[in-house]
């Protein structure tokens, strides 16, 4: 096995060349690289396999593109890497070990480098292939060769509607019981824990109806029937803290829940004290759709009179 390192624009990757099979290892990287595009060959070597670890608890790194000849990303390749937010590599037959994305708690895609990256399809698919790791925890559905196929949709929303009907008890007192938290945690106290697993959910619903390729209509009412069932002026409310909280000035969001229906006359005004004055562009938008709606419901009301 040959070392071999090569510069990149801040930093360096290492490569094990094994020159009797004409392969390379990507074994390790260090520099300050944001974004990374890794060769198909180095040395005459064939780049084939993200090494064990290559890339373990890189703090920088947040797009790496993988070339069309990877065909194994070994144990821990991505793990920990805070800020990872967009892998590209080819949807082909791959090996890959565990943990290869492990607590990449930022990663919203994986893309299909090979396909047309206007499509829907294209786009969704790689959003839902990346919240396999992030929020199913299924790794048999981290499969690149059938990603995007209706086979794999159905099991991909099968797993989804698992998560989405358990109880949000479920798993606390086995958790007290194996001493998983620190005493006297937030976690400890049951109404937390609860509030914990539905702002899971919402995660979840929100990204599947915001990526809805190949989504059967009775899911979909599920979905949305669970996030307005949490929208401000609930009893609980996650729905409206995750869009608040964790999205804050992220307009998207916002236009995502007045489609949903979740902004209406009953809590406008308290979502609107709740924005305070931090977030003048959001508060604008539900001002503006508020104000809207409130001309279509006297324009109608005119119309009937």
């Amino acid at each position: 096995m040959q070392y071999k390192e090569e510069s990149t624009e801040h930093g360096s990757i290492q490569y094990d060349l094994n020159r009797q099979t004409g392969t390379a290892v990507v074994s390790g990287y260090r520099g300050k690289d944001t974004e990374l595009i890794i060769p198909d060959a180095v040395d005459g070597c064939t780049v084939a396999v993200i090494g064990k670890k290559a890339f373990l608890s890189n703090k920088l790194l947040r797009q790496i593109t993988l070339p069309e000849t990877i065909v194994r990303i070994d144990d821990w390749a991505f793990a920990y890497c805070a800020k990872l937010t967009k892998i590209l590599l080819p949807y082909h037959r791959m090996e890959t070990g565990q943990g290869i994305c492990k607590e990449c708690f930022r990663l919203e895609q994986i893309v299909n480098e090979n396909a047309d990256e206007n499509e829907k399809k294209t786009t969704d698919v790689a959003w839902l292939l990346a919240a396999v790791m992030s929020r199913l925890d299924a790794f048999y559905l981290f499969d690149f060769e059938n990603a995007g196929t209706d086979e794999w949709l159905g099991q991909w929303d099968n797993r989804m509607q698992s998560v989405m009907r358990k109880e949000d008890a479920e798993g606390f007192s086995r958790m007290l019981l194996c001493g998983e938290e620190d005493y006297g945690s937030n976690e400890n106290n049951l109404d937390y824990y609860k509030e914990q697993r539905r702002r899971e959910k919402v995660r979840l619903a929100m990204l599947r109806l915001m990526h809805d390729y190949g989504l059967a209509e009775d899911v979909r009412a599920e979905l949305e029937a669970y996030l307005l069932a949490h929208i401000k002026g609930q009893q609980t409310e996650e729905t409206w803290k995750v869009v608040l909280e964790e999205y804050g000035d992220d307009l998207r969001y916002y236009q995502f829940l007045t489609k949903l229906g979740g902004v209406n006359e009953d809590n406008f005004q308290a979502m609107m004290e709740d924005l305070g004055e931090s977030h003048t562009e959001m508060k604008a938008y539900l001002m503006k759709y508020h104000s809207e709606q409130h001309k279509e419901e006297d324009a109608f009301g005119a119309f009937v009179l």
